[in-house]
């Protein structure tokens, strides 16, 4: 928050005063993008040789942030790193974004503003233009709702339906910590409501947090696989859990597959918290959620490449059976994984 006493409603400078303060210092810098904020419609170009993505996606407080732990500087740069994500899942680039707000008015002028420095930092990170949006006031809680707009060579845009059988699954990153980091802060927050006289201690658990509170987008391997000249056959980002989104490229394939739990990537940290909370590393992995990684698979051939790239793990297969969607446990047992994950409309039974 801004260290200063005083708090603007912002009903005492109005909408439009409102997005001049927090679009100044947003500066266009995709030769893409023509017209951005400040207009009825922004303007960009679409390129001859490339095909536009485009995505949107909300966050809304009470069922996707709790503003008693989540600062709004993280809120405003995750609420932009979410849509490049699924931006990158599509293998492409993202480059300009529509941020629009339902406010409640409880909220201040510098309390807005606040959100819109986290955005500006995930635009500037990301290298995406800020090109428009919309505010208008909510009886409700605050709603955040980002566009985002992307592009690619046709020839190297992937989808979640172009997986063959026996192509290897690759996974980015490490899995289940944005999840335990929820759990830290649900935690912490039932106890400060117990007693507020007890302060939080969150250091020790600094790097779940940042994976729950200000997730990053893996346009690293989007980059890295251009540059190994591999095109996956399938993508998706993993926001509702490794296991219901793989079965979300299995559908979509009309595949099954083959994992094996001791390839499931899961930082030593992610581990130690969740044996602090009496959880399983691999359920959550498994389970949890807005992790943020990519999934994706690739033909056989590709094995030693994809080993080359330090962020990936191979972790399985794809089956020809739609079937089998099969874990292999460390015990080597076999367990038929259910289609689970974090839904809004449905209490995770994680």
């Amino acid at each position: 928050m801004h260290n200063n006493n005083k708090f603007t409603p912002i009903s005492e400078i109005g909408e439009n005063k409102l997005i001049e303060r927090i679009s100044k210092k947003f500066i266009n810098k995709q030769d893409s993008t023509i017209l951005g904020v400040g207009d009825d419609s922004a303007i960009f170009k679409h390129s001859a040789a490339n095909q536009t993505v485009i995505s949107t996606d909300m966050l809304v407080e009470g069922v996707h942030f709790d503003l008693m732990y989540t600062p709004l500087k993280h809120l405003g740069y995750k609420a932009i790193i979410v849509n490049v994500s699924d931006v990158c899942a599509m293998n492409s680039s993202p480059k300009q974004v529509l941020v629009s707000l339902a406010i409640p008015n409880k909220y201040s002028v510098e309390m807005i503003e606040e959100i819109y420095e986290g955005v500006f930092s995930a635009c500037v990170n990301y290298n995406i233009d800020l090109i428009g949006g919309d505010t208008t006031a909510n009886a409700g809680g605050l709603v955040i709702s980002v566009t985002i707009l992307g592009d690619s060579p046709k020839k190297r845009l992937v989808k979640r339906s172009g997986a063959n059988a026996n192509d290897l699954i690759v996974v980015t990153g490490n899995l289940g910590g944005a999840y335990l980091g929820l759990q830290i802060l649900e935690r912490e927050k039932m106890i400060f409501t117990d007693n507020t006289n007890i302060q939080p201690e969150l250091g020790v658990h600094s790097y779940v947090l940042q994976r729950q509170l200000k997730p990053e987008a893996r346009i690293d391997i989007i980059n890295q696989l251009s540059g190994l000249n591999i095109v996956p056959s399938s993508m998706i980002d993993i926001s509702d859990g490794l296991s219901i989104d793989l079965q979300h490229v299995c559908k979509k394939s009309n595949l099954g597959f083959k994992i094996f739990e001791d390839k499931i990537p899961i930082a030593p940290e992610s581990k130690k918290t969740a044996q602090e909370l009496s959880l399983d590393p691999t359920i959550c992995a498994l389970h949890g959620g807005e992790d943020y990684e990519l999934l994706f698979t690739v033909p056989t051939e590709t094995h030693s490449k994809i080993e080359s790239i330090k962020e990936c793990s191979i972790i399985g297969h794809m089956a020809s059976n739609i079937k089998t969607k099969e874990l292999i446990t460390v015990s080597g047992s076999s367990v038929n994984l259910e289609k689970e994950g974090w839904d809004s409309f449905v209490k995770s039974n994680i």
